[in-house]
């Protein structure tokens, strides 16, 4: 058995940690850091596809005059991986585009403090 090279978060300067490592505000982007390491595990991608695609997204939202208020990294982060499984053929753009709407209807008209759940689709 292969094991696959560990990523090495050196290549993520801006990455929020502490001496412990990663530090994450909010669940979800300890979520979407676990995914991230995960599908690169499974050989999805390479750490250096990932970096470069955390550095694109990153450079996009600057070019584009986004501000960074200290709290953006983890929603370009997401935004990349978005980009990067869907560039490898890991899940369709329209059906990603569509549990992304289905999450923000299911959030928009659930009651503050309850948990968000989303209907599955009728076999």
């Amino acid at each position: 058995m292969t094991s696959r090279p560990q990523p090495d978060l050196e290549e993520l300067p801006a990455l929020p940690r502490d001496d412990d490592g990663p530090v994450f505000q909010e669940p979800w982007q300890a979520q979407a850091f676990a995914m991230t390491l995960r599908l690169h595990e499974a050989g999805c991608f390479t750490w250096s596809e990932w970096a470069q695609s955390l550095g694109a997204e990153i450079t996009r939202a600057g070019e584009a005059g986004e501000p960074d208020l200290g709290d953006t990294y983890y929603h370009h982060w997401l935004a990349a991986l978005e980009k990067l499984v869907a560039a490898k053929g890991l899940v369709a753009s329209d059906a990603l585009a569509e549990r992304k709407a289905a999450w923000a209807h299911a959030a928009a008209h659930t009651p503050h403090g309850a948990p968000i759940l989303l209907r599955e689709d009728p076999a």
